[in-house]
């Protein structure tokens, strides 16, 4: 089997994972009565991705394969979840909040440096082949997008969106990444024997690169941008799926079916994928994460316009945007980091990219969202309150995206040059 084979399948099992619960689980948790709860549940991703993707990212420099402890990870990430899915099977409607958020808990604590993790032995393989990471990766990195909306599909199809059974799904696919990824070709470590220093040794000096002001301004704006990631994931499906209770949407498609309203957006990440090397090369890494905060802000409004009925079409567009949106972020990011960091500290590098995306920027975003949620949507007594309380959430994160762009255009600095996209690794 060919090697970008096998990090393809690699990548469709890595987001077929997450895709099995990740735009669903709100809608699970407001019909076991955990509404409120629903901003904890998805900040816990970001809380965990604090630490645990930097601690994993040195260990994986320093001295595990980072291939082997992708798949460790996963193992464990899946276990966890699978005990959380039999524990809401057997209580029902009377699941507690404690228990099961402890399992998910542990359980994203593994899966979410195994994002950093996948794209470090993706590159690792991909040079070690020989081949340009930048002209390599995105076309094997969009199969993990095709893996999530297939996961997503199912997920509808098989009535697993408002049920414990998204999270069975979870596991087992995890279980089989997990034993997958042991048998891919081995990334190297650094084992040199000369004396380091405490923050070389732990592979802290990933955190130096906060010194150089284009760096630092660089994760500054990837946490900011960084709070809008989790919202629609968090919040997208409870908000589409409360028109049921609107009479004159109670029939609609995308009320009934959120999850396949919503995976036109992985098809949309899916197309924009394959455009990152023509954009990144053409406008640079300032425009193109500019152009990204303003799809957030297209993303946001529009689902505070729109609704699933005369309005679907302004959902259709959200769901186009989000593709320029995230891709256009979170990939180039990735490849951006890979292209400015010495590759003695690269996994960890991604693993801080990851903490201030998905660690500090995502916390902050899901726990903001649910106290804008609780106090515009689920303080209202009717139906049609809480769907007029949901528009007002969206257009007030669209404004805040808003902000974050026009400012991020003022103050970001970076003279692209087209040639060195081409180069490798400085």
């Amino acid at each position: 089997m060919g090697i970008k084979l096998r990090l393809v399948i690699m990548n469709f099992l890595q987001y077929a994972i997450w895709g099995a619960y990740l735009t669903s689980m709100g809608s699970y948790l407001v019909g076991v009565g955990l509404a409120t709860h629903i901003g904890i549940f998805y900040a816990m991703q970001g809380i965990v991705s604090l630490f645990m993707p930097a601690v994993i990212g040195i260990v994986a420099d320093r001295w595990i394969p980072a291939q082997r402890l992708l798949g460790f990870c996963h193992l464990l990430a899946a276990l966890f979840m699978a005990a959380a899915g039999g524990y809401a099977m057997t209580s029902g409607n009377g699941v507690q909040f404690g228990l099961l958020f402890t399992l998910y808990a542990l359980s994203v604590a593994f899966y979410m440096p195994t994002i950093a993790l996948s794209n470090s032995v993706a590159y690792c393989v991909l040079e070690g082949a020989g081949l340009d990471t930048v002209k390599a990766f995105p076309p094997i990195r969009v199969w993990g997008t095709v893996g999530f909306i297939c996961s997503m599909l199912l997920c509808d199809a098989a009535g697993f969106q408002t049920t414990y059974m998204q999270f069975l799904q979870c596991a087992v696919l995890g279980l089989v990444l997990g034993f997958y990824a042991l048998t891919l070709p081995a990334c190297p470590v650094s084992r040199d024997g000369d004396r380091k220093s405490l923050v070389e040794a732990l592979g802290l000096r990933a955190f130096t690169l906060f010194k150089q002001k284009r760096m630092a301004l660089f994760f500054i704006f990837s946490m900011l941008l960084g709070i809008s990631l989790q919202i629609t994931n968090g919040f997208a499906n409870p908000f589409i799926t409360s028109f049921r209770d609107i009479p004159e949407y109670a029939s609609t498609f995308g009320a009934n079916h959120a999850n396949a309203l919503i995976s036109l957006s992985q098809v949309s990440e899916t197309l924009c994928i394959l455009l990152i090397p023509f954009f990144l090369k053409r406008f640079g890494i300032k425009n193109v994460m500019l152009v990204a905060m303003l799809a957030w802000v297209l993303r946001f409004g529009l689902f505070g316009l729109g609704n699933p009925g005369g309005g679907v079409w302004m959902f259709i567009l959200s769901m186009i945007v989000y593709g320029v949106a995230f891709d256009f972020f979170n990939i180039s990011g990735s490849l951006f980091v890979n292209k400015e960091t010495d590759v003695t500290i690269r996994s960890s590098a991604q693993g801080l990219f990851m903490i201030m995306t998905n660690g500090i920027g995502a916390t902050i975003g899901t726990l903001g969202a649910q106290a804008v949620v609780n106090r515009l949507v689920y303080s209202q007594q009717s139906a049609a309150a809480q769907v007029a309380g949901w528009s007002q959430s969206w257009l007030v994160f669209a404004g805040y995206a808003l902000v974050v762009a026009v400012v991020f255009a003022l103050v970001f600095r970076y003279k692209h040059d087209p040639h060195a996209v081409e180069e490798v690794n400085r």
